[in-house]
């Protein structure tokens, strides 16, 4: 254990919610929640506001709306939410060489790398310059936690929300801790929560008065031990700059389930474009392709394919997928598709080409396998985009892991659902605004920018209006300043 406080845990407050009310002044201290708008969409996250009403981050949408019906609905925009998760990791930047992102909105700091603090004084200092800097660079609020181990710096940011700052002082971890659930310690889930609950263990003070024999007898070696000196405090992780990909993959789930075996073949070709041109904005290629399934019963298949060699070649991808397609039975209907592409590299082999048409020729799938999840109950999701990496959309952070929503299959249907809830538009003549929402064949579209002070007009248009198209987002920071530019304008931490 570190002997000052220097390690620092930022969680932005409500990452995705804060971010649409920022950029949309008719929001602005009201109930605002972020995810999947179809029947099995889930809540990204929630605003404080409805929070209060008890919508929380993993909620199906549906019933968020039960609870909170006069809540503004947004789909994601990722595109968006990066450009300011930039900004914040810039800041970070300034701070140490040692960042290690979680999510988006998520990341450690190691401070005693950066030479910026040597005690509690000088921590507590950085922490509050930092929570300054991001409030003016992005205009959105974030929790700092200072400790001197990682567990306990996230428990305290967590315990700063919204907009703190908390600091743990070093050698006060057990005092801290003993009267916290199980379930504060890093690895303890539900279920392993339960299985310590039945034996009586509900606080972390019960683990240590259990004792690391009692915890391997009921847990096993390897994580009891590792649960008991989290118990007494020790955590010894140290924040790693660098985290490397393992993978990037692309879902979706679909509203109803798809039957069409060839609307099914369609998709996985769509989703095997997408990956692909998700791994080569990651800088990799890969050897090894993997279709996921999940069927009409909320079973999950998965196939795998490796190849001789790595790849980023749309159609040595997308054949690899089509292949493993036929190695499943959608008999019954599918409910979820993805395309993955894992064991990276950072170069192409160039003879790929030949040798999926060889294979393709023959029927021969290389190493081809398949694992069988048994679904554990209406899993209410909407479809997501995993870079294997810490930072990519799908970190472990509040915000959760969700791109894309159900394609809908028929032209007409593409243009109404083109316009969606939050989407970012422009009219010739009205200027930039967002759509409120969309439905027989109309949509209505408020017209306000982020720097705007009171809520702007709205109109209602024909969908397929000519003067009205979608378009970017705009920045929150004045000037039109995106990432590392309008990091730029603020004057460098610690400096």
């Amino acid at each position: 254990m570190r002997a000052a406080p220097t390690i620092l845990h930022l969680d932005m407050d409500a990452f995705f919610a804060a971010a649409e009310q920022a950029s949309k002044p008719s929001l602005r201290g009201k109930p605002v929640v972020v995810g999947g708008l179809g029947p099995r969409g889930v809540v990204a996250t929630a605003s404080y506001e409805a929070r209060r009403f008890g919508v929380h981050s993993a909620m199906p949408m549906g019933q968020a709306r039960r609870l909170v019906p006069n809540a503004a609905y947004l789909v994601p925009r990722f595109a968006f939410y990066r450009a300011i998760s930039g900004q914040v990791m810039e800041l970070l930047g300034r701070l140490s060489p040692l960042v290690e992102p979680l999510s988006l909105d998520e990341a450690f700091v190691d401070l005693e790398a950066g030479g910026l603090a040597e005690d509690s004084a000088g921590a507590r200092a950085v922490g509050e310059r930092l929570r300054a800097e991001i409030l003016a660079t992005t205009g959105l609020t974030g929790s700092v936690g200072l400790a001197g181990s990682k567990m306990l710096a996230k428990i305290a940011s967590e315990e700063a929300k919204p907009d703190g700052l908390v600091l743990y002082e070093p050698g006060t971890e057990r005092v801290l801790l003993a009267p916290r659930s199980v379930r504060i310690i890093p690895g303890v889930g539900p279920a392993t929560g339960d299985h310590l609950r039945r034996a009586g263990i509900t606080t972390v003070a019960d683990l240590v008065e259990a004792g690391e024999d009692e915890l391997v007898r009921i847990l096993g070696r390897s994580h009891g031990a590792s649960l008991y000196r989290m118990a007494l405090g020790h955590d010894d992780r140290p924040v790693v700059a660098e985290r490397d990909a393992k993978s990037v993959s692309v879902e979706d789930t679909f509203d109803i389930d798809l039957h069409d075996r060839l609307r099914i073949r369609l998709e996985v070709e769509r989703l095997a474009e997408r990956c692909v041109a998700r791994l080569r904005g990651s800088g990799h290629s890969g050897r090894t392709i993997v279709l996921k399934v999940r069927r009409f019963d909320f079973s999950t298949l998965t196939r795998s394919e490796t190849l001789r060699g790595p790849t980023d070649d749309p159609l040595v991808v997308r054949e690899a997928a089509e292949r493993l397609l036929e190695l499943v039975d959608t008999t019954g209907g599918v409910r979820l598709l993805g395309v993955g592409v894992s064991g990276l590299a950072d170069y192409t082999q160039e003879d790929l080409f030949a040798q999926a048409e060889a294979e393709a020729e023959a029927g021969a799938g290389a190493a081809a396998e398949a694992v069988a999840e048994a679904g554990a109950g209406a899993e209410a999701e909407i479809g997501s985009a995993v870079v294997g990496g810490a930072a990519g959309p799908a970190g472990a952070g509040e915000e959760g892991a969700v791109e894309a929503v159900s394609v809908p299959g028929t032209a007409a249907e593409a243009v109404e659902r083109r316009w969606a809830p939050g989407n970012d538009v422009r009219h010739a003549v009205l200027g930039a605004g967002w759509v409120q929402g969309s439905g027989l064949g109309r949509v209505t579209v408020r017209f306000e920018e982020p720097g705007s002070t009171v809520p702007g007009r709205v109109r209602t248009f024909a969908v397929d209006d000519p003067e009205l198209e979608p378009s970017d987002p705009l920045p929150l920071v004045p000037g039109g300043a995106t990432g590392a530019e309008g990091a730029a304008r603020v004057a460098p931490l610690g400096g």
